[in-house]
């Protein structure tokens, strides 16, 4: 690849095509780069029994909402990948799959740090223009743009989208370090199913989303289950003759920006909330896989090499607590509906259907347990390193307003609460790169009269 191209989008998933398709629409001409090919990580990255725990009418990629005769289902797997390929498909979008960018860049880098910065930007983050100056057209775009470096070549380009998501690198406590060689260990983004793994039982560390469905995947398929229970909150599947999300779409709950959000920015770090779609849908609840034969841990604290388990006391306490969010779900929907005067079918609250009787704080052998296979479902962290532009906190989180960075003519698409709960998934991607595409538009326009 070389020449230069007015837009580079970074990433090939769902985020990534919306940003074209509506850069289509603006006449803006545009690349998107990525690394392994469209719909990778529904391919590679998901479990075999895996699909979407929203329902499917909520599946709307600009110019291509779902059109199937299940809108209440849960797309699987090879469904979902099917919609995401036929979306690239049915507008020609101009993916060049496996090119890895590799770098970021203002053009004229050189040795001295301050030429890293595009023209325009400021020298440090106490004078940093701010988003809404971006959102508002205040600042035009840096004139030099960027270099984007890749695995097939050099590009220059006016501006860059980065649609990478922030779920980057699998995380793993350094405690797996100590885990005998003898116990076969696996991230959850390469768990497929139950029947590679060796013989014997499997603890699974970590009860959101991901941890949750797997435990349950186990279980059904008969392998013996050991669940370390985190804080991750969990919420009813239906409630009062609907789904759930059903009841948070009507109620407005998916249209509120994370600045009303009353975590506010720490949203953006809150665990999912468990529940499946498995099977038509249905809750996950971790007290009834106890009754049936799990058995749940507190949180995992340590490892020593001699395969020994040591699990937190705080099993009864977070359980309690997914509950108790599951709960306040429903008092909000009870709410909302008492002041529409929705005709509504009254529902018995939940009941629990098992107790633990000690707080799930052990020392376990997990030889002695049988233990052959621990699975970390303990989520993944963000590496921006390979974006060389100033326009990170301290933290290293790109500094933006609803995908405007702080830095002229770079931008952000799909990352989780971007500006709604849906920017990070099917359901609200649309409107954030509705919002981002005119704003694009503007710095190819501006750097073509610059120049």
């Amino acid at each position: 690849m070389s020449g230069h191209v007015p837009v580079v989008i970074v990433g090939g998933g769902q985020a990534g095509l919306s940003m074209s398709w509506s850069l289509k629409e603006q006449g803006v001409g545009h690349v998107v780069l990525e690394r392994h090919t469209v719909a990778h990580s529904w391919k590679e990255d998901r479990w075999e029994s895996f699909c979407l725990v929203t329902p499917n009418w909520q599946c709307t990629l600009p110019g291509h909402p779902y059109a199937g005769d299940d809108p209440t289902g849960f797309m699987v797997q090879d469904e979902i990948v099917e919609y995401v390929e036929s979306y690239a498909a049915a507008f020609d979008a101009p993916v060049h799959e496996g090119v890895a960018v590799t770098s970021v860049e203002a053009r004229g880098v050189g040795s001295d740090p301050a030429a890293n910065r595009p023209a325009g930007a400021a020298r440090d983050s106490s004078t940093a223009p701010s988003a809404a100056d971006v959102v508002d057209g205040v600042l035009a775009a840096a004139p030099e743009g960027y270099v984007v470096r890749t695995t097939a070549g050099d590009l220059t380009c006016d501006a860059v989208v980065l649609a990478v998501g922030g779920y980057h690198v699998p995380t793993v406590p350094r405690m797996a370090e100590r885990l005998p060689a003898t116990v076969t260990q696996i991230h959850s983004s390469r768990y497929k199913s139950a029947s590679p793994l060796p013989d014997g039982a499997v603890l699974v560390v970590g009860s959101g989303q991901s941890g949750a469905q797997i435990a349950e995947d186990l279980h059904l398929a008969g392998r013996e289950v050991h669940l370390a229970v985190g804080t991750a909150p969990r919420v009813a599947r239906t409630y009062r003759g609907r789904d759930v999300v059903a009841w948070l779409h009507d109620s407005g709950h998916y249209d509120m920006a994370i600045e009303d959000h009353k975590e506010g920015l720490g949203a953006r770090h809150e665990a999912n909330h468990y529940v499946t779609g498995r099977d038509g849908g249905r809750d996950i609840d971790l007290r009834r896989f106890a009754a049936e034969g799990m058995t749940l841990h507190g949180r995992l604290a340590a490892l020593d090499v001699d395969g020994t388990a040591t699990f937190a006391g705080d099993l009864k306490r977070n359980l309690d607590m997914a509950d108790a969010v599951s709960e306040r779900i429903k008092d909000g929907i009870d709410a909302w509906i008492a002041a529409h005067g929705v005709d509504a079918p009254e529902e018995d609250r939940y009941v629990p259907v098992w107790e633990p009787e000690d707080d799930g704080g052990a020392l376990v052998d997990l030889h002695a347990a049988g233990i052959t296979t621990v699975i970390w479902s303990t989520g993944f962290r963000s590496d921006w390193s390979w974006v060389k532009v100033p326009a990170f906190d301290g933290s290293g989180y790109p500094t933006h307003h609803r995908g405007v960075t702080s830095v002229p003519g770079l931008f952000v698409l799909g990352l989780p609460w971007q500006h709604t709960w849906g920017s990070g998934r099917f359901a609200g991607v649309a409107r954030d790169a509705g919002h981002l595409a005119p704003r694009v538009a503007a710095v190819t326009a501006a750097a073509t009269t610059a120049g």
